[in-house]
């Protein structure tokens, strides 16, 4: 407990989900969180509320990631609710599966503009407020990005984008003691996920059949991964990529 006591965590994508789960695990490890959200307000105050009744400390800003304005006023928000920021997770997301033929440039680029623009924006912004301690970087991927389903071809092109990324900026930004992660989750049990109905659908049960571990994952499982990456206890760790999937590949 409290491996991140002390540390100020900046979660984009937070109202929900794997967000969601991550925020309430950072806090609950002792870490002051920043619950980012771009539309659901009431997600995201809910979020804040269930980390307060913990006795932790959180606030929800609002803000588009793919927006220099929003992503600048989300940090400092940030620096002045808890100080600067140590930790930055990428996880907010925007996706749609599309056969080829339904692709349009309006889709590519909503899903472009949130997954790809939005994390280069906020890490961009995140580095002038990480002090001479360095920091962590967490980008949400996706283990599809290695074997993408059929349908998925813009959506696993933003996260092959985003492995692409980490790998990039792991290394230009090690001189300054940012550590940059890729964290990729397997098939996951979200709001959206049961909305798409993947816990009854045919495709939800093929992927159990592949996966070792014989289940869909939680959002805690990708959040006790996070708090790792987040942690001292990765301290060696840069550049990676690690696939929380159960074993699906």
């Amino acid at each position: 407990m409290n491996t991140l006591k002390g540390k100020v965590a900046v979660v984009t994508g937070a109202s929900k989900g794997i967000g969601a789960a991550i925020a309430k695990a950072f806090a609950e490890e002792g870490a002051a969180v920043v619950v980012n959200y771009a539309s659901s307000r009431e997600g995201a105050d809910r979020v804040v509320a269930e980390i307060i009744k913990k006795d932790g400390r959180a606030i929800a800003v609002q803000g588009d990631v793919s927006k220099e304005e929003d992503v600048k006023r989300l940090f400092a928000e940030t620096k002045k609710a808890f100080g600067a920021a140590d930790v930055l997770v990428n996880n907010a997301g925007v996706f749609a599966f599309q056969p080829i033929a339904e692709i349009t440039a309006k889709e590519y680029r909503r899903e472009f503009d949130t997954n790809v623009l939005g994390t280069i924006l906020t890490i961009q912004e995140a580095v002038k407020h990480f002090g001479e301690k360095g920091g962590s970087v967490i980008n949400v991927s996706s283990a599809g990005s290695t074997n993408p389903p059929v349908g998925s071809t813009v959506y696993m092109a933003t996260k092959g984008a985003v492995d692409v990324v980490t790998m990039a900026l792991a290394k230009e930004l090690a001189p300054r003691k940012i550590r940059v992660n890729t964290l990729a989750p397997g098939a996951t049990l979200t709001e959206g996920a049961k909305e798409l109905g993947i816990e009854d659908a045919d495709f939800g049960k093929a992927i159990i059949a592949a996966t070792p571990l014989g289940r869909i994952g939680q959002p805690e499982d990708i959040a006790n991964a996070a708090v790792f990456l987040a942690s001292e206890n990765s301290s060696w760790l840069t550049g990676e990529r690690i696939v929380a999937a159960g074993g699906w590949r």
